[in-house]
């Protein structure tokens, strides 16, 4: 689940100000709130103070279930006032989207039918906390249709288009904010699920060449790398957890400079495709509730996805996918995490959730949590929520990405996890070249980077190692990150643990 209960409640002085006026307005903000096009999504957003500015929200997949649905909305309502009353002050009201495109055969009319009475539970569900539901809509097949409008003059029962991409008064306002919207939620998760995972969507997690020859490939390297490092994993009487540790992290520092790389001309690689500007997106086609933008920002993605992908071989990706697994490997490899290797580290990251091919699945939470702690890191909150949620989908008990995922829905400041990855390494090198100046200057083995802002001082004697995980530190005035009190229900359901292929969280 993706939250924000921290959005900004006040508009600071000089700034500008946009009302938005009815339901079509408030359908075309939601992507900009978000930064992507949700797709099978339920997004409740709170409104604060006498003009209804936009506060808290929290997103969902819609439950599969409808047995599901009264839970969830509970739920849902429950984290809202909750995250919203931790920032500041409780919502007046609260805005309700549920976003789902038609399956084949159906009309967006009956997608509306269909979801109606889950509309029903999240406006009771916000009532019973002394909060109204001042709009909820349901947006489909590029229609938008309102459960609590019943005038037919503004919100006709077949539904009403939705503005064009970058016509509307918040799209330019974005645009000079300088706020990116990118594809669609479905679009950003292909890049971090394995082609057989995607399904049908063009360039989802293509490993090069033919899926299935390619997924084979890849799962042939995993279960050999299985049968080589697990045991050195769980069996450390000779010292195998500490080979595969030291292996792992040469291994990710040879692979973070074959993805840092210039191209041939000497510039530097494009880290992402951004959507073309309002002038270019005027005119839109629709496909499947889709715009011209989106997919062209998905084909861009596709394009720099399958160029990462040909950098790292079968082997490598397994590799680094079982040493991963250990705790301590995982929590160095999240120090890189800023400047130009903060952004080629965020492409191995999911470069190896695209090769968790099944029945490694689960496999992926490590390099999931690693791809959403960058990206949040360096300042893409969206995608960090993105991919966060899905390493909770491959493993719900997954600690790392329950704590980030929490902390960033808290608005919290990466900073502080920063500075305590910083102190780690500082100690951590240190210790491995008594007697050097500037620990934190030593040699590749030490694995030290470029570029980085506010090292620790080198420090005469280690400190006893910080936790990275299960406790940061946290600027004046921020509230702790705190698990959900109320365990999500409808969500992904654990499968089947395997134990010999984890060592720890």
């Amino acid at each position: 689940m993706n939250t924000n209960p921290h959005a900004s409640d006040s508009t600071p002085s000089g700034s500008q100000q946009i009302t938005l006026r009815s339901p079509a307005e408030l359908a075309d903000a939601l992507p900009f709130m978000l930064g992507f096009h949700p797709t099978d999504s339920v997004v409740l957003v709170g409104l604060h103070g006498e003009r209804g500015r936009f506060g808290g929200r929290v997103r969902l997949g819609i439950p599969k279930t409808p047995a599901e649905w009264p839970s969830t909305a509970e739920h849902l309502a429950e984290c809202l006032v909750e995250g919203c009353g931790r920032g500041g002050s409780r919502p007046e009201s609260i805005v309700v989207f549920l976003c789902q495109d038609p399956e084949p055969g159906e009309t967006a009319r009956q997608v509306v039918e269909r979801l109606r009475p889950f509309a029903h539970r999240l406006r009771t569900a916000c009532g019973e906390l002394d909060i109204p539901v001042g709009e909820a809509l349901c947006i489909s097949d590029g229609l938008y249709f309102s459960y609590c409008c019943p005038d037919a003059r503004c919100c006709p029962p077949d539904g009403t288009p939705l503005a064009l991409t970058g016509t509307s008064v918040m799209a330019a306002a974005a645009a000079y904010a300088g706020i990116q919207v990118r594809g669609t939620l479905r679009e950003m998760q292909a890049r971090l699920k394995p082609r057989e995972a995607v399904g049908g969507l063009p360039g989802g997690g293509a490993l090069g060449g033919s899926a299935p020859s390619a997924d084979e490939e890849q799962r042939q390297a995993l279960n050999a790398a299985a049968a080589r490092l697990v045991p050195k994993l769980l069996e450390d009487r000779t010292g195998g957890k500490k080979e595969v540790r030291e292996t792992t992290n040469a291994l990710v520092r040879q692979l973070l400079r074959r993805f840092g790389a210039p191209i041939e001309d000497g510039t530097a690689e494009a880290a992402e495709p951004v959507c073309p500007p309002p002038q270019a997106r005027t005119t839109t086609v629709r496909l499947a509730g889709e715009t011209l933008a989106g997919r062209t920002w998905a084909r861009g993605a596709a394009e720099l996805d399958a160029a990462d992908d040909a950098l790292i071989t079968c082997d490598e990706a397994a590799e680094l996918i079982l040493g991963l697994q250990d705790r301590e490997t995982r929590d160095q490899a999240a120090e890189w995490m800023e400047g130009p290797e903060g952004a080629a580290a965020v492409r191995l990251w999911r470069a190896l959730s695209r090769r968790c091919v099944a029945p490694y699945s689960e496999h992926a939470a490590a390099p999931l949590t690693l791809a959403g702690w960058t990206a949040w890191s360096t300042g893409d909150e969206p995608a960090a929520r993105v991919a966060l949620g899905l390493a909770l989908e491959a493993d719900p008990e997954y600690v790392f990405a329950r704590l980030l995922h929490q902390a960033c829905n808290e608005g919290l400041d990466p900073e502080s996890l920063r500075s305590c990855l910083r102190e780690e390494r500082q100690a951590r090198t240190t210790a491995e070249t008594p007697g050097r100046e500037g620990g934190g200057s030593a040699g590749e083995g030490a694995g030290t980077t470029h570029g980085r802002t506010g090292e620790a001082r080198p420090r005469t004697r280690p400190r006893p190692r910080p936790r990275a995980v299960g406790k940061t530190r946290r600027t004046a005035g921020a509230p702790p990150a705190r698990l959900p009190a109320k365990p999500l229900k409808g969500g992904a359901v654990r499968r089947g643990r395997r134990p010999a292929t984890r060592s720890g969280r």
